[in-house]
């Protein structure tokens, strides 16, 4: 990536996080009173007052969103409402929980996907390769929270070999990583496929097997690196992605992350936690965004090569 394009991309990103932001915050407001939920519908008018003194919602709103504004390039994101603790510090609390579930269903889901996507692709027409996507349309179709439950019912409550909540041990990630990994090897499997196919046919691939190469140095040596630009797309959407991803998994499993922490703050209308956890999934994805370009510039000749021209 030469300079240019790198301020280009940082522009979009700060623009990207503004129009987050700014949403956001109109969002939340219209969606009602965050004071009357946090003290009851019960509570005399004198309370109300005090709560929206306290946390700046009795100034106008146009004050109240250039207020935020300025708060957050300052690194604070307000205090919750229902904690009143500062938001970045609930989620500095949650967020090793997250990243330890989604993480640890990521790196599972895409080695699995990509070796079976190789595989199937391997025997392309086949009944490994029939039984391959079957497993992956299955993997990225079932709602995760049908596939939680269906794992709860039969490992936690029936045959009673599993926790079905909690994060106390390792065991309590099992269950939770075999619902958020299964969808992620699915997608991985489906698209290494389609990739590896459109590539062991080239003439370099057929160069390769006449020079007598063995498979396994053709397969992950020649084809796979030549099939990784559309995997290594896949790999930063669904990296961007894990709290998002996460949200309904760690309900379902009672696991205390960032997914978990952004529902409990929706239901409570709690502004300074949705609009935190909302713009670190907006960095964590232009972050992601940036460290994709930089890899296709890696595993591409030719856009090494445009982007030394580019300097």
């Amino acid at each position: 990536m030469n300079i240019q394009s790198i301020g280009t991309k940082f522009v979009r990103g700060i623009l990207t996080i503004w129009i987050i932001v700014t949403f956001t915050f109109i969002a939340l407001n219209l969606s009602g009173d965050p004071i009357e939920a946090l003290v009851g519908d019960q509570a005399s008018p004198a309370v109300i007052a005090h709560y929206r003194e306290k946390f700046g919602l009795d100034k106008p709103l146009l004050e109240q969103y250039f207020s935020y504004l300025g708060n957050i390039m300052q690194g604070d994101f307000g205090l919750s409402l229902s904690d009143q603790k500062p938001a970045l510090e609930l989620i500095k609390a949650a967020l090793p929980y997250t990243l330890r579930l989604g993480l640890t269903a990521f790196v599972c889901g895409v080695v699995l996907g990509i070796l079976l996507g190789i595989i199937a692709a391997l025997n392309r027409n086949r009944g490994i390769d029939r039984f391959v996507m079957s497993f992956a349309v299955l993997g990225f179709s079932l709602p995760n929270f049908f596939l939680g439950v269906l794992l709860i019912l039969l490992f936690a409550l029936r045959w009673r070999v599993l926790p079905s909540a909690g994060a106390d041990t390792g065991w309590h990630l099992v269950l939770p990583v075999i619902t958020l990994g299964t969808h992620i090897a699915g997608i991985f499997a489906r698209f290494t496929r389609s990739a590896m196919l459109e590539v062991l046919n080239k003439q370099y691939m057929v160069a390769a097997r006449a020079k007598g190469a063995p498979r396994l140095r053709r397969v992950f040596w020649h084809a796979l690196p030549n099939a990784a630009i559309p995997i290594v797309t896949i790999i930063g959407l669904k990296l961007g992605d894990l709290v998002a991803g996460s949200i309904i998994v760690e309900s379902v499993f009672g696991w205390p992350g960032i997914g978990r922490l952004l529902v409990g703050a929706v239901s409570s209308r709690d502004f300074a936690v949705v609009q935190a956890i909302l713009i670190m999934v907006a960095v964590t994805m232009i972050l992601t965004n940036f460290a994709v370009d930089f890899i296709y510039t890696l595993i591409d000749p030719r856009m090494r090569k445009a982007a030394q021209k580019g300097h």
